[in-house]
């Protein structure tokens, strides 16, 4: 039986590594660009000073969020290029996909299964995978899970050393994310904390006995008897054999909450200071959240990944008799809840919840046959099943693949190319004052071009580059932006408030039709995709 699981691990690890380089996409995001400059500036002057932005022509506070992320990426571009940058997303992903496997092939000791399903995860995560600090702390919340459970088996030393090293290592990687390491211990110190069953109503049933005792109330007596009796007898029930929810009581959870309270320092250990602490309070106060399209509140038949997902949960839960942890069970609600909040958090519902589903799905074929791991994996480890099994992924993989086939690293429709190059060649950026919009932003500063705004939404926040701590004393460029490009104020006035000297738009544009009508404004370059004006004083 080992042996054939260990034969199909190897299976397993050929099939996610195919399956991730179908599903790794060759184009780079907007964030990636900025990384890429973010982490060049840190290579040529050091940690001693992040608090202040060099790329936007701006005089603001800034604070770098994932700035070890970002010198990580600049050093694989320098030697390797973009073929770098693309191969790192394939490691990443593989990585990712290896980590959710083993570990639900832990939680449920069905190796099948898990693969099925974390290939079906990975495939629901696609949107999510890019060269961004994401998908290195996808990876590292996947372990965190790993490292708890394993704490609370034998609550060894080393796994709580490693659950320290983990926080430290997204407060650098990508601080923004910092805060949700600690949400991932709390559905275990919940079930614990339920486990201890303090609200015990049998007590307060014999408290109300025994002042019936004093009123010689004797047939009341023998009804909270009754009753006391009754419930004992119904809570052992539910113990030995809950209906659906099952309720452990680790004793280990103790020494894991001493964890999480030492974990709670890690935040410091970190070059921008106390960032960890207040960087998701001041996002979640601001309006960038409200705006940004991936912040957005999810609608369900734009994801049928999730929707699926969804179904195959309910679905398991509702009509089969399995059972789920109530610390699953938290997990479940909690990421659902907010996935439907915020559409990214469907990447945090994948990680987390596929291998608690895989646990679920692989008891449900147990309990109606006791030797069907077995029988699986005899199926899938002789010669015909592994050659099926690895063909059928590469015939998926290459249907994944075909539009990687002819892309590019950037797209000339959505980022300014060529226009880059003629600003670059015809007017001096040092001088300009260049307005531009939110989602190419980061392209104009890989190209050395300072700007308005650039896909760091958190520089552009009154919350975040106040130099007083106040953030009535911080300038709102975010939404200054975000109000001139959809036309809900005008764009005259938000120009001469930043003296803008030049715009860069999308050709087609709300704004762009506005400027080609209005005689203050030049058109000085055209091409495509971009449209660049020049503002007469």
């Amino acid at each position: 039986m080992e042996l054939m699981k260990k034969k199909y691990h190897i299976i397993a690890i050929v099939c996610i590594f195919l399956f991730a380089m179908a599903l790794s996409p060759k184009e780079l995001q907007n964030d990636t660009f900025y990384t890429i400059k973010i982490g060049e500036y840190i290579s040529q002057n050091g940690i001693s000073n992040l608090t202040e932005d060099p790329f936007s022509w701006h005089d603001l506070s800034y604070t770098f969020p994932h700035w070890l992320y970002d010198f990580f990426i600049y050093n694989i571009y320098n030697v390797f290029g973009m073929d770098g940058l693309y191969l790192s997303t394939i490691f990443f992903t593989v990585i990712l996909g290896l980590l959710i496997y083993f570990v639900s092939s832990k939680k449920s000791n069905n190796p099948v299964i898990s693969l099925i399903l974390t290939l079906l995860g990975l495939y629901v995560l696609q949107p999510y995978l890019a060269v961004r600090a994401q998908l290195v702390t996808f990876c590292l919340f996947v372990l965190t899970i790993y490292f708890i459970e394993k704490f609370l088996e034998k609550a060894r030393i080393r796994d709580g050393i490693a659950l320290l090293i983990i926080p430290t290592l997204i407060a650098n990687l990508h601080l923004a994310v910092w805060p949700f390491y600690f949400v991932l211990f709390l559905p275990y110190i919940a079930e614990y904390i339920i486990a201890q069953d303090k609200i015990n109503f049998n007590l307060i049933l014999k408290f109300y006995m025994f002042i019936n005792r004093k009123l010689d109330r004797t047939n009341k007596v023998k009804e909270l008897e009754e009753k006391i009796k009754e419930n004992s007898i119904k809570k052992e029930k539910i113990k030995k054999s809950p209906y659906k929810v099952i309720v452990e009581n680790n004793k280990n959870v103790k020494y894991l909450i001493i964890v999480f309270l030492l974990a709670i320092f890690t935040g410091l250990l970190t070059p921008t200071g106390t960032t960890p602490y207040t960087y998701l309070i001041k996002t979640y106060i601001g309006n960038t959240t409200k705006v940004i399209n991936e912040h957005g509140s999810l609608t369900l038949i734009d994801a049928p990944g999730f929707l699926f997902s969804l179904i195959m949960f309910f679905g398991l839960l509702i009509f089969t008799d399995t059972k789920i942890k109530l610390r699953e069970f938290f997990f479940f609600a909690g990421l659902t809840y907010l996935a439907l909040k915020s559409r990214r958090q469907i990447s945090m519902f994948v990680i987390i919840c596929y291998p608690i589903l895989i646990r679920i799905a692989s008891e449900l074929f147990k309990k109606h046959d006791s030797k069907y791991e077995e029988k699986l994996l005899k199926i899938f480890t002789n010669y015909f099943g592994a050659v099926i099994s690895m063909g059928l992924v590469i015939i998926i993989g290459l249907f994944l693949f075909r539009p990687q086939v002819n892309a590019k690293y950037v797209n000339e429709q959505l980022y300014p190319v060529h226009a880059s190059k003629w600003i670059k060649d015809n007017l001096d950026v040092n001088e300009i004052r260049l307005f531009n919009e939110y989602s190419y932003g980061s392209y104009l500063l890989y190209e050395d071009i300072p700007v308005m705004i650039d896909s760091r939404a958190d520089l552009y926040a009154p919350e975040f580059n106040t130099k007083t701590g106040k953030p009535e004393d911080g300038v709102d460029i975010f939404m200054d932006v975000q109000n001139v490009v959809t036309l809900s104020t005008g764009y005259e006035k938000v120009f001469e408030k930043y003296d803008i000297t030049h715009v860069i738009l999308y050709r087609n544009s709300k704004l762009a039709v506005s400027l080609r009508k209005d005689s203050k404004y030049e058109r000085i370059y055209y091409d495509d995709s971009f449209i660049i004006f020049e503002r007469k004083k």
